[in-house]
């Protein structure tokens, strides 16, 4: 078959990166009124929905896709298959632009599912029960994609964006957990001395936390409380990331770009508790997620596994580097400039939004060969 077709990071990859460099500019555009009448997304919801549910929800599904077949040595969806899942996240793209949402929300559920199906299969055959609440997340995140829908569509009487929040903080738990499993190892790995560790206690405290905000969002509790445990949240991720040594990593592209964007993480738990107070505008903190950690972590891991995967060596070049630092530099500008100088609000979302395009489009036009021929080393896969 196509190597394209051949596992599940090849083609959602590509499509996360294409998604990516292309409608955050156009999402720009639209706010700052240039677009005239010509409209994209006239909610900001849908922008936000869309960074949620069709670029993040693209490189999860791609990466468990193929880290499931690592871990249980079994296959995962290749060929029609995978193409067929993948048909269902470029439909969905497609029909949130037309007056049809009814049918955006059944592909896009239809995506969800046909997902986890695709990993539940081989997790369960091989018994692997540490990864199974892999499974409950794809299907949870379908479940609130479609009450998104419902709420939008009316049938439903629930409030939009607290259901785009509740997607926010499963996507940053299951970050956290990931990174808790790789960020370390990949560290030792490529610097031997650089010794990250890990306590146990610590990570369940600070995975714990970011459960408990997941309660909290949901139950709708008082700011003061949310804003207590995202500030609990954010001390003990920082010394979580102190543990792992970044400092170390300077050399190490590969390595430094998962520690900066891990950081990020620290920064949101901790502007959300500001913004929980009153004390500064949500969409600040909000923006530290979803640039800094969900656009970093996602561009590192894509980067490093596509490499990995296709039996390049793990060693980024000009092209890699440069968008790590765009997609930090992106996340700074977002975040930091409104929150110091407010009146350039508007210009921090246009310059950080063109750094975030030329990240991703930096990605696409580098791995655009690497994701669509067979593997240097002619191994499957």
């Amino acid at each position: 078959m196509p190597a394209l077709w051949t596992s599940g990071f090849r083609p959602f990859y590509l499509l996360a990166g294409l998604f990516a460099a292309l409608s955050i500019p156009l999402w720009a555009a639209r706010f700052a009124g240039w677009l005239g009448e010509w409209v994209y997304f006239s909610e900001s919801v849908w922008h936000a929905h869309e960074m949620i549910f069709g670029y993040a929800f693209a490189v999860i599904v791609g990466f468990l896709l193929t880290a499931v077949r690592n871990w249980t040595g079994r296959p995962t969806p290749s060929g029609g298959a995978l193409a067929t899942i993948a048909a269902l996240w470029v439909a969905a793209r497609i029909l949130v632009f037309t007056p049809w949402t009814e049918l955006a929300a059944f592909a896009d559920t239809a995506f969800a599912l046909a997902a986890a199906a695709g990993i539940a299969v081989p997790l369960v055959a091989s018994r692997n029960r540490r990864n199974y609440f892999f499974i409950a997340l794809l299907v949870l995140l379908g479940a609130v994609n479609l009450g998104f829908y419902l709420a939008k569509d009316d049938v439903l009487d629930l409030p939009v964006g607290a259901g785009l929040q509740i997607a926010l903080d499963l996507i940053l738990f299951v970050m956290a957990v990931m990174a808790g499993r790789v960020i370390p190892v990949f560290t030792a790995g490529a610097l031997p001395g650089a010794n990250p560790r890990r306590i146990a206690w610590l990570d369940r405290t600070a995975l714990s936390l970011v459960l408990l905000l997941v309660v909290a969002d949901l139950l709708e509790v008082p700011e003061e409380l949310v804003a207590l445990v995202a500030g609990a949240g954010a001390a003990f991720h920082l010394a979580r990331l102190a543990l792992w040594r970044p400092w170390r990593t300077v050399e190490r592209p590969l390595v430094w770009i998962l520690h900066a964007s891990y950081g990020w993480i620290v920064v949101y738990l901790a502007l959300r508790a500001l913004a929980e107070l009153g004390l500064i505008m949500p969409s600040l903190a909000t923006h530290a997620l979803t640039v800094g950690a969900i656009g970093g972590l996602t561009l590192g891991m894509m980067t490093r596994t596509a490499r990995g995967h296709t039996g390049l060596p793990l060693e980024a070049g000009r092209a890699e580097v440069a968008a790590y630092s765009l997609v930090q530099l992106a996340a700074a500008v977002r975040v930091f400039g409104p929150l110091f100088e407010p009146q350039l609000y508007l210009d921090a979302l246009v310059v950080s939004g063109a750094m975030w395009s030329a990240a991703f489009a930096l990605f696409v036009v580098v791995y655009w060969p690497i994701l669509t021929r067979a593997r240097a080393d002619d191994r499957p896969g």
